[in-house]
């Protein structure tokens, strides 16, 4: 390691070496930025639109990254008339022209489409190198010509099916094949070929890890290492018999840790150990960048070969900071851009002095970044073998060419392959281009030197969270990203296992209560394996448990609601601390994926958090006073609540029902569903622990057929909350409206009675997030959710690719024991169930055609996941609830028939959109007939607070859970006036 030099040590040379380049760069820069704009041509000027007028900008790119689906003149008229025409759109007079047409397929319409549409793809052609092997090497060979190097991307960003993941590789060796033979015709260019009288490979790839694996998951570490490596291994041998370097990006930030797990674990392989033609990347955006050099760097001496190290400032900002506001977790990159800079100029530093141990590659288009580079490589002397430049192609072709002209390697980002998968490639670039703190832009607008080539000064403490506040704080959820908590919930996963076969008992004013009647809990995944047994009440006890609660309520009625807010408060705590094993006893018990169970635990305890502030709220009552008289509105609790859960929800659901029962003041009958009772009695433990008085809480396990339904029709139960199945519900209903014998109230139902949702997708839909969105909203928890897609309707245009890509990425499902972490598909919850669903399958094969059935385990209650296609909009498998992994796809040949299919049936819970088409999707905000309407993205998975949840129609009764105005259901509003005058006398506010 060189010993490490002062960071001012460099300075005065990083600021001449920086003011050579930056004149050289704008004399000769003929760019859009340094034309007069009416000049340009249209594709010169949409980056000029778009950094005058921030609105403008925002539809824009929308209208463009929409822009490959459209299919006809008409169409992308229509888009572009309904992307620019919105409210917050500030029009050029030029595009105002451009856009006045009334009918879109007019030739003014016709007009519009034909002028954007080719500027669109002028505009892609600066930043893709080439639509295919050909042009790509068409390009290259003029690149050598400027003696600049390259590394070539393969441009597509989701892979969601294994076939895509297969095609992948394929493509990768293939293109290294072909470039490796014309690389044979070229003639040697030294400045980029050779270093320190040693060849460097003339073709280099870059490649993401993550697409060889289509389930590339690091809760899965181990299991996506495996079929990452396989893939890799065949890569990396092909590569090095062409002769061909291979580059990993870097990509999300989940991915980061166990992308660079997975090749130090590779490369440290005997096979491959020695290989010094492979690269890594380190994102100096992120806050733990110098950490992940550090240890590349120590792993690379351990190693004793070197690696290249391409260091970049990173480009999916927006990604991560929205995903971090989201999910509640930190920030992970900077919320400062020039902290990002200077972290980029310190860990330059680092790369450069360490360069006996790897190959720095010094990847900006900020001119300081670079010449900061080379005057640390130049003060110590690095090798030329151990150090080079790289610049986006289309980016910084000037300063590329500035570099190479002195006598530097310099590697063009070369990105080729066709509009429609290079589109969000497209537009990252246009952002960058386009965004205020960009050195380019900054740089074409002529800023003083000075201001350009000042060291950065940044704010690494500063995040977006002190600026930008939820409106409800929700939980994080874990993020396994992170192996510390990924350990954590696996080691959990065992200490439940070792926990399973005891016994739970209902509790009835505060005391255990033993039952003449027991019934196992078992396993979805392996029958045989018992849960725990549970001791099922029978109709005295549930007597005895009435008569606390009605001895109770008086009390827990007075308690203020400061106390019983508190009580929640303290649940949420210990739902927050027991976490993993929460999930763990999910896991064992209904057979949910672990990702799937985390999720509920957030749920649950934002249930107790936000209803205990919404009863705080409430609790302030209104004040409506008028002169002489006190006018005040109010609420009071119900009394005896009764609470059935379901079995698919089996923590989330019963907290949110029972906490907002208890903090409203009722007092609470907690009736878990037979199959998830062991959860409910963790319930029951949190609840007590958390200080929910003797007979204001009780947990009674019992059958739903016999102390169930006594409770329902009970006289002293006042209200009922209930989610399951429309039978029941429906029973439930008519049975609460039957005044019973000394029944001094009528009862209150809400009941969450299920749906058979849909997910429309149009023809302007991007397909990678609508098959993803659909495949897991129709498969997550094997389909088992109330709010689960089991109909998708797409429209023509895109059905048969739409309908290939579907079945394909369902293919690619893992199904199995929820405990393995690769598991996306469980078991069903029992033989009923699966009895059911099987008969539909059976139904569905005669009413449509079955495109896909995945295979299942032997053993356990699994029924694999199902796609009908071409099915009847009438079909029972497009009408009726089947609660299980089957999927009905239905073709619409236009929009209004997709909105038609989507609300002809009896439900009205959730439903979604996947489109790019304004229009589409105001009319769908208008006349989709769901309680929850998501668009773009899947319609499972509602947020407390921020998405509350609840249907109409036969999906359910009363108000969406998780909202403002739910708990009014648990209560009673009184008004109290009072005469405040005496004898004629009353203070007047505002009078003496």
């Amino acid at each position: 390691m060189v010993a490490q030099l002062s960071n001012n040590t460099y300075e005065p040379k990083t600021q001449e070496i920086a003011q050579e380049l930056l004149g050289a760069t704008q004399q000769k820069k003929q760019s859009l930025f340094g034309k007069i704009q009416d000049q340009m041509r249209l594709d010169d000027k949409i980056l000029d639109w778009a950094m005058s007028n921030p609105g403008l900008r925002v539809q824009l790119f929308h209208f463009i990254d929409c822009l490959p689906a459209l299919r006809s003149k008409p169409e992308i008229a229509t888009h572009l008339q309904e992307y620019l025409t919105a409210e917050e759109v500030e029009l050029p007079d030029s595009l105002k022209k451009l856009l006045n047409f009334a009918n879109p397929d007019s030739v003014a319409g016709k007009m519009a489409a034909t002028t954007v549409a080719p500027a669109v793809e002028t505009l892609a052609q600066k930043y893709i190198a080439g639509a295919d092997i050909p042009q790509i090497i068409k390009t290259l060979e003029r690149l050598r010509k400027d003696k600049l190097g390259f590394t070539v991307d393969l441009l597509g960003e989701a892979v969601i099916t294994e076939t895509e993941a297969e095609s992948y590789l394929n493509s990768y060796l293939e293109l290294m094949e072909k470039l490796s033979a014309a690389a044979q015709r070229w003639s040697t260019v030294p400045l980029i070929d050779e270093a320190d009288g040693k060849a460097i490979p003339r073709v280099q790839v870059s490649v993401k890890l993550t697409a060889f694996y289509s389930q590339f998951d690091p809760l899965d570490a181990k299991g996506s290492e495996a079929k990452v490596s396989d893939r890799i291994r065949t890569l990396l041998r092909r590569a090095k018999e062409v002769g061909a370097a291979v580059h990993f990006d870097m990509e999300q930030y989940a991915y980061k840790d166990l992308t660079l797990s997975i090749l130090k674990n590779l490369l440290m392989e005997e096979e491959f150990r020695d290989r010094t033609d492979i690269g890594v990347t380190v994102q100096a955006y992120l806050r733990d960048s110098p950490k992940d050099l550090e240890g590349i760097i120590e792993w690379a001496k351990l190693r004793g070969y070197p690696v290249t190290v391409r260091l970049v400032k990173g480009a999916y900002w927006d990604q991560e900071t929205i995903k971090a506001m989201q999910n509640d977790w930190l920030q992970p990159v900077f919320n400062d851009k020039a902290a990002t800079d200077a972290n980029y100029e310190k860990l330059t530093q680092l790369m450069l002095e360490n360069h006996a141990y790897i190959y720095s590659a010094i990847g900006s288009h900020n001119v300081r970044s670079q010449a900061k580079a080379i005057a640390i490589a130049e003060t110590l002397k690095v090798p030329q073998r151990a150090f080079e430049m790289q610049v986006l192609y289309g980016m910084g072709d000037q300063l590329a060419k500035q570099l190479a002209a002195k006598g530097y390697r310099v590697r063009m980002y070369c990105p080729y392959g066709e509009l429609l998968p290079g589109m969000s490639y497209l537009i990252r670039r246009l952002l960058e281009n386009t965004a205020n703190s960009s050195f380019i832009r900054q740089s074409s607008e002529q800023r003083p030197l000075e201001e350009l080539l000042a060291p950065p000064v940044g704010d690494n403490d500063s995040t977006i969270h002190q600026t930008w506040k939820p409106v409800f704080p929700n939980a994080a959820d874990s993020d396994y990203a992170d192996a510390i908590i990924r350990d954590r919930a696996l080691a959990a996963l065992e200490t439940v296992r070792s926990q399973l076969g005891k016994t739970y008992l209902p509790l009835i004013n505060g005391k255990s209560e033993n039952t003449e009647t027991f019934v196992d809990s078992v396993n979805p995944a392996k029958p045989t394996e018992i849960v725990g047994k549970i001791g099922l009440a029978n109709i005295e006890q549930a007597e005895k448990a009435i008569a606390a609660a009605k001895a109770a309520f008086p009390s827990w009625k007075k308690t203020p609601v400061s106390r019983r807010a508190a009580v929640l408060r303290k649940a949420a705590e210990l739902l927050e601390q027991r976490r993993h094993e929460l999930c763990g006893w999910m896991v064992f018990e209904v057979g949910k994926a672990l990702s799937q169970c985390d999720a509920e635990v957030s749920e649950a305890i934002d249930f107790c958090r936000f209803y205990a502030a919404e009863m705080e709220r409430l609790d302030e009552g209104y004040i409506y006073d008028t002169a002489g008289e006190s006018d005040r509105y109010s609420y009071q609790p119900r009394g005896i609540s009764l609470v059935i859960s379901p079995w698919n929800f089996p923590l989330a659901i019963p907290v949110g029902m029972t906490v907002a029962s208890l903090v409203t003041g009722n007092c609470t009958l907690f009736k878990p569903a037979e199959t998830s009772a062991i959860i409910g009695a963790k319930i029951a433990e949190i609840l007590v622990e958390a200080g929910v008085p003797d007979g204001v809480f009780q947990f009674i396990p019992s059958k739903g057929s016999t102390v169930g339904a006594h409770l329902v029709k009970h006289p002293d139960v006042q209200m009922i909350t209930f989610t399951g199945s429309q039978e029941v519900g429906c029973w439930i209903y008519a049975e609460a409206a039957i005044l019973r014998p000394g029944q001094k109230h009528l009862k209150r139902v809400v009941a969450e009675m299920g749906g058979k949702n849909a997910i429309i997708v149009d023809e302007s839909a991007d397909l990678d997030q609508a098959v993803a969105g659909v495949v897991y909203s129709a498969f997550g928890y094997t389909g088992q959710k109330c709010s689960a897609c089991s109909r998708v309707v797409v429209l023509e245009p895109v059905y048969d690719v739409f309908v290939s890509r579907l079945v394909e990425a369902v293919r690619s499902l893992n199904v199995g024991d929820p405990a393995d972490p690769s598991t996306f598909v469980g078991p069903v919850i029992d033989h009923n169930a699966q009895t059911k669903i099987k008969e539909y399958i059976e139904i569905g094969k005669q009413e449509a055609e079955m495109a896909i059935a995945l295979d299942t385990p032997d053993t356990g209650y699994f029924v694999g996941p199902t796609v009908f296609v071409n099915v009847s909009p009438t079909a029972k498998i497009a009408q009726e609830e089947i609660f299980g992994p089957v999927l009905a796809v239905m073709k619409a040949s236009n929009f209004d028939e997709a909105m038609d299919i989507a609300n002809g049936t009896n439900y009205a819970l959730t439903g979604g959109l996947y489109s790019r088409t304004p229009s589409h999707i105001q009319q769908a905000k208008a006349d989709f007939e769901v309680g929850n309407l998501y668009i773009n993205r899947g319609i499972t998975g509602a947020i407390v607070s921020r998405q509350p949840f609840g249907g109409f129609k036969l999906s359910g009764v009363g108000s969406k859970a998780g909202g403002p105005d739910y708990l009014l259901q648990f209560l009673e509003p009184r008004t109290i006036t009072e005469n405040i005058q005496r004898q004629g006398f009353a203070p007047i506010q505002g009078v003496d």
